[in-house]
């Protein structure tokens, strides 16, 4: 049975769901950063999911892309499966941004995590369940 990796789930919340993957967003306010991952048990890699779990990945991933360039402004989309401290397949997307702190740098490590205010974590959850509902994606 499929859970959620503990560090995922500490690091964020969990905002909806599409046919294959959860939707969270990471608790660090510094970025738009969303995660999918898909509700597979015991998958560490893309090229472990079937084909077609492969090609729904990357159906639900260019969404998740598309929505957060036009919700964001993003001038470009970093979207990445590290998996090296979460071996559990995740897929982060982050919007980025020129005038970012970490810019051009990867985000990792660059600076300590900023933490949402009780509005702000409201607004971008809504922001993206509303831009996202419908076409596979559910709000949970």
């Amino acid at each position: 049975m499929f859970q959620l990796h503990p560090r995922l789930a500490e690091d964020s919340i969990v905002i909806g769901r599409f046919e294959l993957s959860l939707l969270l967003l990471s608790k660090d306010a510094n970025y738009p950063w969303c995660i999918l991952v898909p509700q597979v048990e015991d998958v560490f890699e893309i090229h472990h999911l079937s084909e077609e779990e492969q090609m729904q990945l990357m159906r639900e991933s260019c969404r998740l892309s598309e929505v957060m360039t036009s919700l964001f402004d993003a001038h470009k989309m970093n979207v990445a499966a590290l998996g090296n401290v979460v071996r559990q397949l995740h897929v982060h997307h982050i919007a980025r941004f020129e005038e970012d702190i970490a810019w051009p740098q990867p985000i990792w490590g660059k600076v300590p995590a900023k933490i949402y205010t009780h509005d702000e974590l409201a607004e971008r959850i809504k922001r993206l369940q509303n831009a996202l509902v419908g076409e596979g994606f559910r709000i949970v």
